[in-house]
């Protein structure tokens, strides 16, 4: 199953431990982890459901392509890593 892993800068605001969650997509294996911890939808979905502008979603070393619906398909051995994105100069 995927592995989801949250950093703890994000954990310090849910408290969501690394877990494996059932899903063919991102944002299938997302919702998985959601239906644990609603609260952390919040903090990592804008109200349309795409990924806040400062949050990054990692899968397998890569950023994911599709930031909105979050379709990129996941493997039963693919990590889902995220973390919050850095702006500025």
């Amino acid at each position: 199953m995927p592995r989801v892993v949250l950093t703890q800068n994000l954990r310090r605001h849910v408290d969501v431990s690394e877990c494996t969650a059932e899903g063919t997509s991102v944002a299938e294996c997302l919702e998985n982890v959601f239906s644990r911890h609603p609260k952390l939808r919040s903090y990592l979905l804008e109200d349309t459901g795409a990924v806040r502008q400062h949050i990054a979603i990692i899968l397998d070393g890569e950023p994911i392509r599709d930031r909105t619906a979050m379709s990129d398909p996941v493997t039963h051995a693919s990590e889902i890593f995220v973390l919050q994105a850095l702006s500025g100069g």
